[in-house]
Order: structure tokens, then C-alpha cells, then sequence
């Protein structure tokens, strides 16, 4: 027996959505047509937020049950899984960008264009969208810095954001940079700034790393750069190796899976103060969206230049002795890169 279908018109196309009364959020009974009107009703902040971007699909097609677990590189028995090359059988109009991994691999991605192409991968199960910072005209040179206030075990989401008010959106306003905050849709805040698509990757990095040095100097009980989570302490890390190629955040206006199904939301500086992640979900942001619109929209407007970062991160260099910090284990060595061993293994060595 064939199973149950809806047909969506989304613009031109029409996008067949199969089991549509499948739970996937258990807390409130969402079901995968909840999921995809979602993503409908904020097509316009999704689409900001994915437009041209290759994009990794993290797939739930079970939904996110009790129990069930994200396959990793270790374990692919999951029943969740990232896809980054786009399915067999996928429709002439999805929008694809190659893009090359770290290993020198390619693979072609999910690039939306339109609404459909979302409305289509949110019907393969696809809970959460992972957008490169690039866009498939250039997908060698960032155009956007990912600034990710991670809190640690013993701080959370008012300590990210404590850092987010504070030394982080003091530095934007000397740099000149216009920051957007989001939620993370967990403990995080993420700050995005458009940046002139100039740069490699390693250059993006580096001054990820050079801003969160300096976030580090002036609020150092409360922020780490260490790499390695032994040296952290209780503090929010602030992740630079987001800005690493094949290294991708959740987009404005994923969905996250867990049961209650949070999103991660775009918010103005004066409304950061006050939110709370649980704010945000399937259930209450398209109301929000079609209130107050996209925080984000004119995220667009300007792109900056990276130099006076890469000034900073010349000066960590001759003046303070701090060169570059390790990559995640699954890439290859690389220039200037100190060794990747745990300082505790280290010690032992």
C-alpha cells in the first residue's frame, strides 16, 4: 500500500510531503507537515538565512523519538544522520553548489534558491539546516565571520549572553562591523557579520580567533579560547573553528531537534537581554515572524573588511607569543597548526 501523501504548492512547484501526520516533536504531537509549514511560514527569513548556500541536511526521519540517537564518523547505526551530498532521484529543480572538503573530496550540496528546495528537504526529514558561510558563486572565500558563545558545564545561556552584551558587541562597534545575534536554539548565542568575500577560510578563521582572544583579554573569568575541553573550566568557549571549511552552525530559523522543537532565532541587540530559548519554537516564532519580520533582514545591506582582524591577529603573533590553535581531528595538518594531543597526554609524553 502506498503511504499517505499532501501535495504543497510552494511558488511554481508543487512539493509532495509523504507520512505527513508523522510525530516528529513528542512534546506538543508536531507532526513532519507541522515541520514543513513551518519552515513555509518564515520562508523569507529561512531562504536570508540559506539563499545559495551549500547546505548539510541533518535528517530525523523517524522523528526525534525517546531514545534515538545523531550516526557519527565512530557510529553510523544512528537513526539520525548529516547529509551533505544531494540524494538520488532528487528533482531536476533542486538547487545544488559543489563544494570541496578538507580531505580534497567534492560533493554537491543543497544551495536553496527558492522555497521549495527548503519545503523539499524538510519532507526528507530534514530538522535542521547547516548553511557553508559561502555562496555558490565562491565557495572559497567566506562571506560571513560566525562568532559561537559556547557555554561550558557549570555557565549557560545568561553567561552567553552576558558576553554577547558586553565585550562582544563593544568590539563590533569599534571595528566599524554591524553584528546580528541569534539563538542558538540550545545554550548558545551566535553573532553573524557579513564580511567582503575576500578571504580564505584559514584567513576567516584566524580572525575568528584574533576576536575571541580579545573577548578573552577583557572578560577572562568568564571566557575561554582553549581548544581543548580539559583547559576550559567553567566558562563559555567561543568557538573559531566554526569558521573552518566543512564546519557549519544551525541557520536562522532551524529547527533543533529535541522534543519541544526550538528554533534558532534571530533577535534585535535590545531584545537579547530579555529571551529566553524556550521562547522559541514550531509553535510561537511564525506568530513572531509575521509580527515583527526578520531581525535579520538587513543582514545583507553591508559586508566589512577583515584587515583590521587580521591587524589584531598579526599583533597576538609578535607581541603576545600566540600563534595558531589545533583544527577538530578530522582534518589535515596544517600550517603553523601546533601538535593535537591533550595537554594532560602531553605532559605524559
Amino acid at each position: 500500500m502506498a503511504s499517505p501523501f499532501v501535495e504543497l504548492e510552494v511558488g511554481d512547484r508543487v512539493v509532495k510531503v509523504t507520512n505527513p501526520d508523522k510525530v516528529y516533536f513528542p512534546a506538543r504531537g508536531e507532526t513532519k507537515l507541522d515541520l514543513v509549514n513551518y519552515y513555509l511560514s518564515v520562508g523569507e527569513g529561512i531562504l536570508r538565512a540559506l539563499r545559495e548556500r551549500p547546505t548539510t541536511l541533518e535528517r530525523w526521519p523517524g522523528g526525534v523519538f525517546e531514545g534515538a540517537k545523531l550516526s557519527t564518523r565512530a557510529d553510523n547505526r544512528g537513526d539520525a544522520f548529516y547529509q551533505k551530498r544531494i540524494p538520488k532521484n532528487t528533482p531536476e529543480w533542486i538547487e545544488t553548489a559543489r563544494i570541496a572538503f578538507p580531505s580534497g573530496r567534492f560533493a554537491d550540496e543543497l544551495a536553496p534558491v527558492h522555497l521549495a528546495d527548503v519545503a523539499w528537504a524538510a519532507n526528507l526529514g530534514t530538522v535542521t539546516f547547516h548553511p557553508w558561510p559561502v555562496r555558490r558563486a565562491d565557495v572559497d572565500h567566506p562571506d560571513e565571520l560566525r562568532i559561537d558563545l559556547d557555554p561550558q558545564p557549570g555557565t549557560d545561556f545568561d553567561d552567553a549572553k552576558k558576553i554577547a552584551l558586553g565585550p562582544v558587541r563593544d568590539m563590533l562597534a569599534e571595528l566599524g562591523y554591524t553584528g546580528y545575534p541569534k539563538t542558538s536554539g540550545s545554550r548558545g548565542v551566535h553573532i553573524y557579520v557579513r564580511v567582503e568575500p575576500r578571504w580564505t577560510f584559514t584567513e576567516v578563521r584566524r580572525c575568528a580567533l584574533a576576536f575571541g582572544r580579545e573577548v578573552e583579554r577583557r572578560m577572562p573569568d568568564l571566557v575561554t579560547t582553549n581548544w581543548w575541553k580539559e583547559e576550559r573550566g567553567e566558562k563559555v568557549f567561543i568557538d573559531f573553528n566554526q569558521n573552518a571549511r566543512d564546519r557549519t552552525i544551525a541557520s536562522a530559523y532551524s529547527v533543533r531537534p529535541k522534543p519541544h522543537a526550538p528554533v534558532s532565532t534571530p533577535v534585535t541587540w535590545d531584545e537579547l537581554p530579555d529571551v529566553d530559548t524556550d521562547d522559541f519554537t514550531i509553535a510561537t516564532v511564525p506568530e513572531r515572524f509575521a509580527k515583527l519580520g526578520d531581525p535579520h533582514a538587513t543582514i545583507d545591506d553591508a559586508a566589512f573588511s577583515l584587515e583590521p582582524l587580521l591587524e589584531w591577529a598579526d599583533r597576538d603573533e609578535r607581541d603576545h607569543g600566540l600563534g595558531d590553535m589545533p583544527y577538530p581531528p578530522n582534518y589535515p595538518k596544517m600550517k603553523g597548526e601546533p601538535k593535537r594531543v591533550q595537554p594532560s597526554k602531553a605532559r605524559k609524553d
